[in-house]
């Protein structure tokens, strides 16, 4: 039997949240039906993470459906981990930075009516914890990268600037006539329409349940899957 993948949503209000992350685990279905998908999230949306690890049993991993490394990542999935001693866990790193996430949020950009020479605002929700930033600043190089080159400006909507209506500004003051905000949201909620309403050109749906991601999802599984289990490596989050 191969270990339950557990996808780790944060949760959220909105119905959306937990709709477009169950849409994206019947992609994973799709891709690997004899693997055993759950969904749990860490707080706001049912089921939560403990109620689902605390009916499996054997071996799981937990794929965190976040986009960047934080409190999230680095204290929460332990400590659900810590509540679930009849389990073996595994810990794979968040989703992003990684190029299958450029590419989701390029063909975002694509469908909403960015074009070339367009700046960009990727707006993200924001941490205090300087390796989640790292890593945001890192996908909009390599957003940058994929789209030839414009000008791509992290923002976030809390916790750390500029926020994306300032991103916005800054870039209208170098001289961009057009800018768009790139929705760096795993799935619609409160953050990813605060940010849109930045936009003053256009806004990209959030990633949602973009194929990449669910062959990203499953990428981080199998990574997950080759360390020892028990062993949070944050420092695979660029692999």
């Amino acid at each position: 039997m191969q270990p339950t993948l557990v996808a780790v949503a944060h949760g959220s209000r909105d119905p959306r949240a937990a709709h477009t992350a169950r849409a994206l685990l019947d992609r994973v279905r799709e891709l690997r039906p004899r693997l055993d998908v759950r969904l749990g999230h860490i707080e706001l949306s049912d089921p939560l993470l403990d109620d689902v690890l605390r009916e499996l049993s054997g071996e799981a991993v937990l794929v965190p459906l976040l986009l960047g490394r934080g409190y999230h990542v680095k204290c929460d999935l332990p400590q659900a981990a810590a509540r679930a001693p009849h389990l073996r866990v595994a810990f794979a790193p968040p989703l992003g930075p990684h190029p299958l996430l450029v590419e989701a949020l390029y063909e975002r950009l694509v469908e909403a009516g960015w074009t070339p020479g367009d700046a960009v605002v990727l707006a993200a929700a924001g941490s205090r914890d300087p390796d989640s930033a790292a890593d945001t600043r890192r996908t909009a190089d390599l957003l940058a990268e994929r789209l030839g080159g414009v000008p791509v400006v992290p923002a976030y909507a809390s916790a750390a600037g500029p926020s994306a209506a300032e991103a916005v500004r800054a870039l209208t003051a170098r001289g961009h006539r057009r800018t768009a905000v790139a929705s760096y949201f795993a799935a619609p909620g409160r953050f990813a329409t605060q940010t849109a309403a930045a936009a003053p050109a256009l806004a990209a749906a959030p990633l949602g349940d973009h194929p990449a991601l669910a062959r990203l999802l499953l990428h981080r599984y199998d990574q997950a899957l080759a360390l020892p289990r028990g062993v949070l490596r944050p420092e695979l989050v660029s692999a």
